[in-house]
């Protein structure tokens, strides 16, 4: 007979697992505010291979509104610029040969809709992410009572302690995309 956890510990780790890409996905949205997060996805060449820009430079956030990057070596000045204007950021950086400065404008009220549009289906596709991981266990289960012979009111012992994880992970999912949506919708 099949014990439940062999189905509930996966489906949960799934569902922990899309909890925390949904943080670290919002991390890199921004809201306004200096983030050093944002430029996680940009990556710089640097000696023929693509490296991320906090591998190659000192990455600081002196006030709310400024990224300082300072390059440990000189010849990475015009490839971290490149890179950043390269990339999706928007933003334009400013060298003055020692440090490069990404002054973070404030958000237009447009541009904070879509940022709030842009977390929300992130939230939505972690939410999916935790419902297939439920349906999994449940189908799981389901085959367990047909073929190894597990008894129904196991069964569905289980299926209720698994849609209280899946509820307290949706749960969670909205309190981080709440926090998000009020980090980005704050003047």
């Amino acid at each position: 007979m099949n014990d439940v956890n062999h189905y509930l510990n996966p489906a949960e780790n799934k569902m922990e697992q899309a909890a925390k890409y949904l943080e670290e996905a919002l991390a890199h949205i921004r809201a306004g505010k200096a983030n050093p997060k944002i430029l996680d996805g940009i990556r710089v060449d640097y000696y023929g291979s693509q490296m991320p820009i906090s591998n190659v430079a000192n990455v600081s956030v002196p006030d709310a509104r400024t990224i300082t990057i300072t390059p440990w070596e000189k010849a990475m000045f015009k490839e971290v610029e490149r890179a950043i204007i390269n990339s999706s950021l928007g933003i334009t950086p400013e060298n003055n040969g020692e440090v490069i400065r990404l002054s973070i404008p404030p958000l237009t009220e447009e541009r904070r809709k879509q940022l709030v549009k842009q977390s929300k289906q992130e939230a939505e596709d972690a939410k999916i992410s935790v419902r297939n991981a439920r349906r999994e266990a449940i189908e799981g289960l389901k085959k367990a009572v047909k073929a190894d012979g597990m008894p129904e009111d196991t069964e569905k012992d289980a299926e209720d302690k698994l849609q209280k994880i899946h509820d307290r992970y949706i749960k969670r999912i909205d309190e981080i995309f709440a926090a998000k949506e009020k980090e980005i919708l704050t003047v």
